[in-house]
């Protein structure tokens, strides 16, 4: 039975009006599961507007009762963990374990918010002049908006909603539409937990309720992750408009392997790292950078014999290592750039493609591809994949290696794998890239710092979650303020001085 999906609007499921729809699939089977309205800009306008009456109520409550509201929903994501993540499993592809992980890592953001009484604390100066003290406050935009994308539908809503509704914002969501019914539940949770009704409002849609969020001008800042052509265009259109944006792209993100790295332990990092939720993360290592031909040797050798041995199943097969990827376009587009390497010349080690799953024989699963021998100039290296395909650069020592991160367009994560100090110590001043792991695959920021790529990996001065998520969620007032009490003399043609 194929479901009917809706909106969630002023606190209600609303039944789509525009007469357009988008097909969930269950990637396994490859079957259509759901029905997914796409708003139109009438429709998107009415969630702001819900948003705008609502957001002055919800701003009016201390920063401590806010915290609370975040605490209870907490609570009952935690509860329902394993039926979330058995919907988000099957709408999306990943394991039931990955996506755990995907619903807990939005969580710890969460958990970050409910400091939002001490972290929206401002500055104040007693007698910075005679009889004059100044302080600072900060405080809501008002209504902002996050566009998010498929590979994480629970974890990139929560990074950007949690810390946007604990500084007093109203938020409106625009989820991937692949896989939408994760933030419809949440959205439930929120109102559950406390949450007045149109503070937090779910719109499917597709590029015209996109367009609506980025030009209405109730809607102050954006947050935006996705792909690096979208990110620009939806970073310069909302600049344009005067908002606020965020907006976090492609990444092609290497791994540097020293000679003096455990390369059993860097290659059983790597096949994590490497091909772990079939590759579709903007975190995912798909360059191994192996220094030295012997390194490189021994490397693929290593890469090769797991790679092998991994299961790829059903996302609901508990000993599955990594299940089916989003849609079939994905599958064609794997399967393409894995032609691609090949006609370039890169030596194809193992192929994935062509995989049959039991139970899943018309689903969209591939295989964990290895590639050794790319070399800079090839598109498999250029370019985003996102899939199981993990591309072996050999670099001939630490400089070469240092200098293929540094050169490359995106620059959004980055690791080194040695036992030398003074070597790591040097890779994490020098490489130009925003997020860097030392002897850890995925460098993925704990909560309370901040996550966000450089170069052509991220738009935008504030990154997500950590203290950028406050600043980038509230604006700054400073008050100067005197009383006459205070006060023997005064000009009042005179600028007050400091002195």
């Amino acid at each position: 039975m194929v479901r009917e999906l809706t909106h969630f609007i002023g606190g209600q499921h609303v039944a789509g009006a525009s007469g357009n729809f988008g097909d969930v699939f269950d990637p396994n089977i490859g079957q259509v599961q759901a029905r997914v309205p796409l708003a139109s800009k009438s429709e998107v306008e009415a969630a702001i507007a819900n948003a705008a009456a609502a957001q002055p109520e919800w701003a009016a409550f201390n920063p401590q009762k806010r915290a609370r509201v975040l605490m209870k929903f907490l609570t009952l994501v935690q509860d329902e963990m394993d039926s979330l993540a058995a919907l988000l499993s099957a709408e999306h592809g990943k394991t039931i374990a990955d996506a755990k992980g995907d619903i807990q890592r939005g969580l710890e953001v969460v958990e970050f918010a409910t400091g939002i009484p001490h972290l929206l604390k401002g500055e104040y100066t007693e007698s910075a002049g005679t009889g004059i003290d100044v302080y600072s406050m900060r405080q809501p935009l008002g209504v902002v908006a996050g566009i998010t994308p498929f590979n994480f539908p629970a974890m990139i809503p929560l990074w950007k909603a949690g810390p946007a509704l604990a500084c007093g914002n109203a938020f409106v969501l625009k989820p991937s539409e692949r896989d939408p019914s994760v933030p419809l539940r949440l959205a439930e949770l929120f109102l559950e937990a406390g949450l007045p009704a149109g503070v937090f409002n779910v719109i499917n849609g597709d590029k015209e309720a996109v367009d609506t969020l980025l030009h209405d001008p109730r809607i102050k800042a954006v947050g935006f992750v996705g792909s690096t052509p979208i990110a620009q265009y939806i970073y310069e259109t909302a600049t344009a408009n005067g908002k606020r944006a965020q907006c976090f792209g492609g990444a092609k993100n290497h791994a540097i392997v020293m000679p003096d790295a455990d390369l059993d332990d860097v290659a059983d990092q790597l096949i994590g790292a490497g091909y772990g939720s079939a590759g579709e993360r903007c975190m995912a290592i798909s360059v191994a950078v192996p220094v030295g031909e012997e390194t490189a040797d021994r490397l693929v050798a290593k890469l090769t014999e797991r790679v092998h041995k991994l299961n790829i199943g059903r996302s609901d097969d508990p000993g599955a290592d990594f299940g089916p990827l989003v849609g079939k376009d994905g599958v064609d587009r794997v399967n393409n750039y894995v032609q691609i390497g090949i006609d370039e010349g890169a030596e194809l080690v193992v192929d994935g493609r062509g995989l049959t799953v039991e139970g899943g024989e018309d689903g969209y699963f591939v295989g964990a591809t290895l590639f050794d021998k790319v070399t800079a100039d090839m598109r498999i290296y250029r370019e985003e994949i996102f899939g199981p395909v993990v591309s072996v650069v050999r670099a001939k020592d630490y400089e070469e290696g240092l200098r293929l991160a540094n050169e490359h367009e995106y620059g959004n994560g980055v690791a080194i794998f040695t036992r030398d100090g003074d070597t790591a110590r040097d890779f994490a001043s020098r490489v130009e890239v925003g997020m860097v792991g030392i002897n850890v695959p995925i460098p993925v920021p704990i909560a309370y710092y901040t996550f966000g790529g450089w170069k052509r990996s991220g738009f935008g001065d504030l990154n997500q979650h950590g203290p950028d998520s406050i600043r980038f969620y509230t604006k700054t007032k400073t008050v100067t303020q005197r009383w006459p009490s205070g006060l023997k003399e005064s000009n009042a043609f005179v600028i007050p001085t400091m002195d």
